[in-house]
Formats: structure tokens, C-alpha cells, sequence
């Protein structure tokens, strides 16, 4: 948000199993029962919420009003229960997102909005394609941006969540903030399961930390507002280390069983270097890249067992910090890649 993910939205890409969470509820003293709201009366952990939002300058008699109206969902513990019972293979990922329509989509989606897109690459240095990709994968553009209500997720992951309650009592906080700041009734807006929201799916505390208002019309709007979801996606890239003009990855060439000596498909900074690859039958397809430069090294699974190698420089990196997953900033970097020659060959 985000980190989103933090933000849950792409998790790595699996099929879900749903665990029965009704015993964990129920170990806590916390029956979870459906149409139940969020009234401040018998919670205390809501009042203190209450308390603790009141005391930072939000209107009392808003934030009861508002967390009365929240409902418990069933549906989003099970959601969030979901277990992965097998990691998606490179090429299956791959076909989710890298089809003709999303990238027509992108060259359209930048056409719409040239002026904001050609900004924020000129103030975050964060090339036009790689702003649509993200926006891209995340909602095909705005198309799909969650049916949940907002504001019942964040209440029934915040109280009903057998691990993770703090983490979501923070979104839920920072949600009812940004609400109460930019005057939007927080029962009416939708995001995906675990509060991600808007263009980007930004959780709450990354909107809070990233979004920008970025057509000057005095709110950071990135439910409707495209503009301030561009300008917001590169401000995001551009803090968390975004290197203007530097490669997102290469292209590399191994042996057909990846070397067990090596650590594939971390999602960390750059940490091993191309002249120990090398070492271990791996190059870069291009022969380009500097012997020096660390690098994340990829072992990419494809249909009857291959591996495609790819070498991720920093940029790489930084777009794991959108989600982390190796596949889902693959996915990214391929979809970028593909606007930006669909558009070079419409021009």
C-alpha cells in the first residue's frame, strides 16, 4: 500500500480452501453471528476504538453512528482463510493478465488520461506503462474494483480476525479517516476483501500515506478519480525507490533443473551477483548486464516442466513492494511491455 501487501488483494494466485473459522471465534468468547453490527455497546474493543479516534479529532457521535452500521462477514473470514494448496505456474499467471484485451485496455486507459500520465512520469520518473500495468492487474483499469463493502470488512477482520485483528484495527482506523476527512459516507464505498480500494487497491494506510490529489481539486480520490490514481501509483513507485530510466529485468539462459545452490525467486533487494551465477551455468540472454550488479535471480516454472530464467534488477524490486509476489511484478513488467510496443506501433 501499500504496501498493499500488506494489502492482501494479489496474494500469489492460488486455489482456495476454505477453513471453518466458527471454533477460533468462539476460543476468543467472540460469537460471530450473521447480520450481527458493530454497536459500541457490549464491544469494548470497539468503544475503545471509538475512544481512540475521538481523541484524535474525529466526531464522536460519527464514528458510533458509522462502526453501528458495520455488519459481520462471514465471507470475508473465509476469504481470508483461503489456503494455497499449489502455486501457480509462470505461464498460468502469465495468461491471467498478458491478454490482448488488457493491453488494448492500457494504451486506451493512457490515451484517456495522456496529460496526467505524461506528469507523473515528468515528477516520479515512473515510465506511463508501468503506472497503466499496475492499474492494469490490479482492476482492469476501474472495471473491477471489489463488490465488499468496505467499511463491514475492515469491522469483521478488525474484531473477528483470530490473528490478524491489529493489523486490520489500524486499516479500519485509517480508514474511517480518510472517510471522515474527504466526506464520503464509509458505508457506501466497496474494495475487495481485505479493504483494498479504489483504481490501485490501495489498503487505508497506504492511501493515507501515498495518495495524492493530483488534479488539485482539494481531495485524494482514487475511487472515481483516475487522475489522482496515476499520480498516486507514481508516487508510490517513486518512494519506495523507483530508478528513473534504469531496466526492470533481462532475460537469462540455464540448465534445464535450476542449481539447488542458488536461492530463485526471492522477494528481497537484489542479492546475488551475475558473475556467481555464471558460476553456476546461468547468464544473462544478452550478454549486457554488468558482471557486478546483484541481481534477483528467477526460475520461472512453464507447461511440461521448463524453466525460463529471468534476472530482476532494483526496479524489479521496488515493484514487489506493490505486492510481493515474483510473479504478480513479472506479470507487470510483461504488461508494460506490451503497451508500450502496442502504443509505439499505433504511433
Amino acid at each position: 500500500m501499500s504496501s498493499p501487501l500488506r494489502h492482501y488483494r494479489h496474494r500469489r494466485p492460488v486455489k482456495a480452501a476454505i477453513i471453518v473459522l466458527g471454533g477460533c471465534l468462539w476460543s476468543l468468547g467472540l460469537p460471530a453471528l450473521a447480520g450481527e453490527n458493530f454497536a459500541p455497546d457490549g464491544h469494548p474493543r470497539v468503544q475503545a476504538l471509538i475512544d481512540e479516534l475521538a481523541a484524535r479529532g474525529l466526531p464522536r457521535d460519527w464514528l458510533v453512528a458509522t462502526l453501528s452500521r458495520a455488519e459481520f462477514r462471514q465471507q470475508v473470514l473465509d476469504a481470508m482463510a483461503g489456503a494455497a494448496e499449489r502455486q501457480l505456474r509462470w505461464d498460468e499467471y502469465r495468461d491471467i493478465f498478458i491478454k490482448p484485451e488488457r493491453i488494448q485496455g492500457g494504451v486506451d486507459f493512457i490515451a484517456a488520461n495522456r496529460e496526467a500520465f505524461a506528469r507523473a512520469e515528468a515528477e516520479y520518473g515512473v515510465p506511463a506503462e508501468i503506472i497503466a500495468a499496475i492499474i492494469g492487474v490490479e482492476t482492469f483499469y476501474g472495471r473491477y474494483t471489489g463488490s465488499y463493502k468496505v467499511l463491514d470488512s475492515l469491522a469483521t477482520l478488525a474484531f473477528r480476525h483470530p490473528s490478524r485483528g491489529d493489523f486490520f484495527r489500524g486499516e479500519l482506523a485509517a480508514f474511517l479517516e480518510i472517510s471522515n476527512e474527504q466526506g464520503v459516507d464509509p458505508a457506501s464505498l466497496q474494495g475487495s476483501y481485505a479493504g483494498a480500494m479504489g483504481y490501485p487497491q490501495f489498503i487505508p494506510t497506504s492511501y493515507q500515506a501515498y495518495a495524492v490529489d493530483f488534479d488539485a481539486d482539494g481531495k485524494r480520490d482514487l475511487w472515481d478519480n483516475p487522475v489522482d490514481a496515476i499520480g498516486s501509483v507514481g508516487n508510490y513507485f517513486a518512494r519506495n525507490g523507483w530508478q528513473p530510466g534504469a531496466p526492470i529485468y533481462a532475460k537469462a539462459r540455464g540448465p534445464a533443473t535450476p542449481p539447488t545452490s542458488i536461492e530463485f525467486n526471492q522477494v528481497r533487494r537484489p542479492y546475488i551477483s551475475i558473475a556467481e551465477l555464471s558460476e553456476q551455468g546461468i547468464e544473462p540472454a544478452s550478454g549486457t548486464a554488468a558482471a557486478g550488479a546483484p541481481v534477483i535471480p528467477l526460475a520461472l516454472e512453464v507447461d511440461g516442466g521448463k524453466t525460463r530464467y529471468r534476472l530482476g534488477y532494483e526496479n524489479f524490486y521496488v515493484i514487489t513492494r506493490y505486492n510481493r509476489s515474483h510473479l504478480y511484478a513479472m506479470a507487470v513488467s510483461e504488461l508494460a511491455e506490451r503497451i508500450r510496443a502496442a502504443r509505439e506501433a499505433g504511433a
